[in-house]
């Protein structure tokens, strides 16, 4: 970056993104316990369509949350590209499933752990590779960008989509396909990113003294910033109350960064002045993170910490393998002694449905 105009505008946008992950990652913890308290009371639940959850206290202290953390993420959106802040809400992840270990019981073990090693090394490897979007220094320039029949094609097929996924497929697979209620907030929230670079560029100009809220398009840009908003809230509050907090929050966070790259890429054309360097690096750091994410919720059954690799290694060493006979090792296990020395091993490992688990899904 060139100028200290634009290494201030990195620096603050860098440190309100970090700050939004470390808020968002908080609002889910606070959410779910709200969510799982009401629960035994015997309200109907938000899966089922209820609203009992404005009555919490702690619902509401995760929705304030939620709110701060996406207030730093739309001043953040003012200050940088798009592309710079978005990957850093993997971090809202690793807060997540931080603090789901201790007060949610979802407990992190070493796959775990080097998930969230993994999304942080693919965080920084995207944030040195960030593409520059193109200068967006006045509303004006922004309508004219909202007018490009790329983005007019992509709005068209955002909506149309939305809409089948809230009136056909959501009342039928929502309530057991997690990808359906976090497809609709990750699809609307393409749209909600537009609208809040918008509203951040009007801002910027009404401090600086231009009266931009007598312009329509301000006006446009924050009632669909707030049905976005409505519908994203609606959505994943479903998706929280049927499954569980570690599945649901880095498959949002996956679909959501994915459906903002793209509307970022088609509306500031952010990718077609980048070298072949930083389009790999930044392909390379965003599969990176997903390779984190999937170490990290995947495996959360297995009960594998770095203590007790040692012992796992030597039973696996001491496994026994085929024989003549044809018996395999599972059939080995579940005979006589071999089956009671490897019972510890095959606990670590357990079968059958969970709720709220990947079996789930």
């Amino acid at each position: 970056m060139e100028g200290g105009k634009d290494k201030y505008g990195f620096y603050v946008g860098l440190g309100l993104a970090i700050s939004s992950s470390l808020f968002i990652g908080g609002s889910y913890i606070l959410k779910k316990k709200g969510l799982l308290k009401l629960a035994k009371t015997g309200s109907t639940r938000a899966g089922q369509g209820g609203h009992a959850y404005l009555k919490e206290w702690l619902w509401w202290a995760g929705l304030l949350s939620m709110g701060a953390g996406e207030g730093a993420n739309f001043a953040a959106y003012a200050f940088a590209p798009a592309t710079l802040v978005t990957p850093l809400g993997a971090l809202s992840v690793l807060v997540s499933a931080v603090l789901s270990s201790y007060y949610l019981n979802e407990k992190l073990n070493l796959h775990g752990k080097l998930g969230c090693m993994l999304c942080l090394l693919g965080s920084t490897v995207m944030v040195i590779h960030a593409p520059q979007e193109e200068e967006v220094e006045s509303l004006e320039v922004m309508a004219v960008k909202l007018q490009d029949p790329g983005f007019i094609v992509f709005a068209t097929v955002v909506v149309i989509s939305s809409l089948v996924l809230v009136f056909a497929v959501a009342p039928r697979y929502g309530q057991t396909n997690v990808l359906v209620y976090i497809s609709i907030c990750s699809v609307i929230g393409a749209l909600s990113v537009s609208s809040v670079k918008g509203l951040g560029i009007a801002i910027k100009e009404a401090i600086g003294g231009r009266p931009m809220f007598k312009e329509p398009l301000t006006w446009i840009l924050l009632m669909s910033l707030v049905a976005c908003v409505a519908t994203q809230i609606n959505y994943l509050n479903k998706a929280l109350d049927i499954f569980n907090t570690s599945i649901v929050t880095p498959i949002y966070y996956v679909f959501f960064t994915t459906s903002v790259m793209v509307c970022s890429a088609i509306l500031f054309k952010e990718w077609y002045h980048m070298s072949a360097a930083d389009i790999i690096g930044t392909i390379s750091g965003f599969l990176t993170i997903i390779l984190g994410i999937f170490l990290l919720h995947a495996f959360k059954d297995i009960n594998l910490t770095l203590g007790s690799l040692p012992t796992f290694m030597r039973r696996f060493d001491r496994a026994p393998s085929m024989t003549n006979g044809g018996t395999s090792d599972r059939q080995s296990l579940l005979n006589g002694d071999a089956a009671e020395h490897h019972a510890p091993l095959a606990r670590s490992f357990p079968s059958g449905r969970r709720n709220g688990s990947v079996l789930d899904i």
